[in-house]
């Protein structure tokens, strides 16, 4: 196999027996394999030179009749001359053609490509032959088993509010009160853990303060067994997704014992988490992929639509429950790119079935994840209906829908002494907010911010400018009208919102917005004018007669220097409490709507309240507000260099497992969880990805020297899953280096994945299938690495089930001595 050769001739390689078919003996032919996964293909020969010979993969009948292609008809079977040929017309499967049909070519008319017969076996007659004949479903359901021990075993050891279920069993509970949160994340894994709780007989009624006792009204174990199904459902999922992707029976056995046993994965699905909801879609996604791979030589038949389809609604699900999703999804979306380029090769396909592949991509793996990622934001909506902690991250018409909330009392138009909160329109805007902190810098004046809770600073009384009567509550209501100008004092300080021509603590080409003077004291730049934009209900700036409450759209422009008050989700550094900053914008963009401003609550006592039936906020504006509140809140997670987060870790200590975390108190009669990998699989995949890389250059190098290292398709099989390997975990590791924000160990759970994949391929190409070794070496590598991998865990089991005791009578687990562990 690795004699150099002049030229690429084939012709000089030929099989063993005489026919036009050669036969590839894959792993999947072994007489102990799964019968159904010793797959009949009929596909094209790439990189041949100028011959375009078809090859037959050894299958079902040719392996159990010795190879001698017993298992097909009489005759040749036939195809049509294309996928697309009319009816009649056919050739033998292996006729030569000069076109670059990749897969159609393969399939008979319709998508279908005629398949030998295949004998129906007896009946089983002893317990012996049902095994035998169920080898394909034993090894999964035996995984699976041990699966449920590994994440069910001892669950509620620790009684103890563990790690982050201090906010996520928070979140479930809003959902079984139906009130009103916000949080980082998208909605999907949250409302699974309502569901647990809700299924568990949970109230919601617990607030789940971190590291505090659960008392007896709380379900935990029941909570945790739940959402542990989804760890569970890891270990088998990795078995189908090795077969899918042709791994021989060695390393699928690797891989999936590999996944049953990482300490990490074990310790993260036994808690009350989305990370085990997140890595379970991840491998759901990459399985689905992998199906749908293997249907490319049927295209547009139903099981061909059953897996795209399934591979679009796994990407919804992964991203509904935390954004790292959108990783997978950009694998999905570069096999899809490169599977379209291939086809677009294809010089038989007719443009209308080209199209035809663009579009049912589009509708499935487009559209489709799109509706349910919309779809749990509408559900998410749907049953947190009451008002609640979250209200302010959303907009104010949103609010007004909600149950409980206030904003139905709000008089409709705004008047002169009118007390209001004022809303930043603008996506991820807060409330306009002041407090008795001054800027370290610039004017060393009052702070004045954007806040996303609700508390007494955000309130303003609304007055005249300096010069005019101070408003009296026995004068004649005068209503706010477009182009007044006013001042705004802020209630608890009675600081007016001034502005001068000092720069912005942040954005430094806007101009500083302070709090100044008093009731009594203070000068022409605390005047702002009112410009209206328009108003959701009446619709265009010229019927809007006065300001109303929560529909009218308005900017405030300060009247000496012409600039317009902003908050565009520039945080202030601690000193500012890392609140939104609001600056005066000198640039003057009508469709700017981070100078856009509602008000949202309004209290005067001189005028009837507004009609709720008034207010009503569409799903699609909700749905990208809240999208876009998420993303601003999670940008603004950014290490604090004035403290030392001891969890936090950076992301290139990740594959090689610098350090681990601590779940929970470490005292001595506390039981303790250390989140750490398992040292061999972290460490192998690193090395495995690294090693790839080398051989591919390594062959790369030797076919453009004209050696012959592969027999037909082999190349192919070592790129394909060696691509979805590699560049897999690329996009899910890549974009934490560049990210800004606070990153912790629990993030490269779904990127292991990954590589975990990578070391099964590299065993399997260099020692399952190697053609140099013979079968002992092969059994002897593949149970040394079994016993390793096992031995390893049940070492370490302890960090993943509880330590109990005094940590320091637990001897030889710190590995590394950045390890915290003791």
């Amino acid at each position: 196999m690795t004699s150099r050769v002049p030229s690429t001739n084939f012709d000089e390689i030929s099989p063993s027996r005489s026919s036009s078919f050669e036969e590839i003996q894959y792993s999947a032919s072994d007489p102990n394999w799964a019968n159904h996964h010793r797959l009949q293909e009929i596909l094209p020969l790439h990189n041949m030179g100028d011959t375009t010979r078809r090859r037959q993969v050894g299958g079902l009948e040719s392996s159990i009749n010795g190879g001698d292609g017993a298992g097909w008809a009489t005759s040749p079977p036939t195809i049509p001359l294309s996928p697309y040929a009319p009816a009649g017309h056919s050739e033998a499967i292996w006729q030569d053609s000069d076109g670059k049909n990749v897969y159609e070519k393969a399939a008979g008319y319709g998508g279908r490509l005629p398949l030998p017969r295949q004998r129906r076996r007896p009946p089983p007659s002893s317990f012996g032959e049902l095994i035998d004949q169920n080898m394909d479903i034993i090894p999964p359901i035996i995984y699976t088993l041990l699966s449920c021990w590994t994440r069910f075993y001892d669950i509620g050891k620790s009684n103890f509010v563990v790690w982050d279920e201090a906010h996520f069993g928070k979140f479930g509970s809003h959902y079984l009160k139906r009130d009103f949160y916000f949080d980082v994340h998208p909605p999907l894994g949250k409302m699974l853990v309502g569901l647990a709780g809700a299924l568990s007989g949970y109230d919601g009624n617990y607030e789940f303060k971190s590291g505090e006792a659960y008392p007896d009204s709380v379900p935990y174990v029941a909570m945790r067994v739940m959402l542990a199904m989804f760890g569970v459902a890891m270990v088998p999922l990795a078995w189908f997704t090795s077969v899918e992707l042709h791994l021989s029976p060695r390393a699928c056995h690797l891989v999936t014992l590999m996944v049953l046993c990482d300490l990490a994965w074990i310790c993260i699905s036994r808690f009350i988490l989305l990370d085990s909801m997140l890595i379970c879609f991840t491998f759901t996604t990459v399985f689905c992929m992998a199906k749908f791979n293997n249907q490319q030589w049927k295209p547009f038949s139903i099981d061909w639509w059953v897996w795209l389809c399934m591979t679009g609604f796994s990407i919804g699900c992964v991203c509904s429950v935390k954004w790292v999703g959108f990783f997978v999804t950009a694998l999905v979306g570069a096999y899809t790119v490169e599977d379209l380029w291939e086809r677009f090769g294809d010089l038989k396909m007719p443009p209308r079935i080209y199209l035809k592949h663009w579009l049912a991509r589009g509708l499935c793996l487009v559209i489709l994840p799109m509706l349910v990622y919309m779809a749990s934001f509408k559900l998410h909506f749907m049953i947190l209906n009451r008002s609640g902690s979250g209200d302010s991250q959303m907009s104010s018409l949103f609010q007004a829908n909600l149950e409980g909330n206030d904003f139905k009392n709000n008089p409709l138009e705004v008047a002169i002494g009118s007390k209001v909160t004022l809303k930043n329109i603008g996506y991820g805007g807060g409330l306009l907010h002041s407090h008795v902190q001054t800027y370290p810098v610039g004017s060393f004046q009052q702070q004045v911010t954007c806040y996303h809770y609700k508390d007494d600073n955000n309130n303003f009384e609304i007055l005249r400018q300096w010069g005019q009567p101070a408003y009296s509550p026995t004068e004649p209501i005068q209503l706010l009208k477009d182009g007044d100008i006013i001042r705004l004092s802020h209630g608890p300080t009675k600081r007016n919102i001034h502005g001068h021509t000092i720069a912005a603590p942040v954005t430094k080409a806007n101009y500083e917005i302070s709090g100044y003077g008093n009731a009594t004291i203070g000068d022409h730049n605390d005047h702002w004018q009112v410009e209206v934009v328009d108003d959701i209900i009446l619709g265009n700036k010229k019927y809007v007669k006065a300001v109303r409450s929560l529909t009218t759209r308005m900017r405030f422009r300060h009247v000496t220097n012409g600039c317009y008050m902003r908050a565009a989700n520039a945080v202030l550094p601690p000193w500012g409490f890392k609140q939104v900053e609001v600056s005066c914008d000198k640039e003057n963009n009508p469709k700017d709507k981070h100078t856009y401003w509602n008000v949202e609550s309004h209290w005067n006592e001189r005028m009837p309240s507004g009609d709720q039936k008034l207010y009503r906020s569409p799903f699609l504006a909700d749905f990208w507000h809240l999208n876009i509140a998420m993303m601003t809140s999670n940008n603004a997670l950014v290490p604090d260099p004035d403290k030392e987060d001891i969890l936090a870790s950076l992301p290139s200590e990740w594959p090689w497992l610098h350090t681990g975390l601590r779940m929970c108190g470490w005292g001595d009669n506390q039981i303790k969880y250390y989140l750490i990998g398992h040292p061999l699989i972290w460490w192998g995949g690193s090395v495995s990805l690294i090693l790839s890389v080398f051989a591919l250059v390594v062959y790369l190098l030797r076919m453009q020297r004209q050696y012959s290292d592969w027999k037909p398709g082999e190349w192919e099989h070592f790129l394909y899953v060696g691509k979805v390997a590699f560049i897999g975990w690329c996009l899910h590791f890549a974009p934490f280096l560049i990210m800004g924000r606070v990153t912790y160990l629990h993030h490269y759970l779904p990127t292991l994945y990954f590589a975990v994949i990578m070391i099964g391929h590299m065993m399997d190409h260099f020692f399952f299938t190697a053609r140099r070794l013979n079968e002992r070496v092969k059994w002897s590598v593949f149970i040394v690495s079994a016993a390793a991998i096992v031995g390893v865990f049940w070492w370490f089991r302890g960090v993943a089930f509880g330590i109990d005791g005094p940590i320091g009578s637990h001897h030889g687990l710190a590995w590394r001595k950045s390890w915290n562990i003791y």
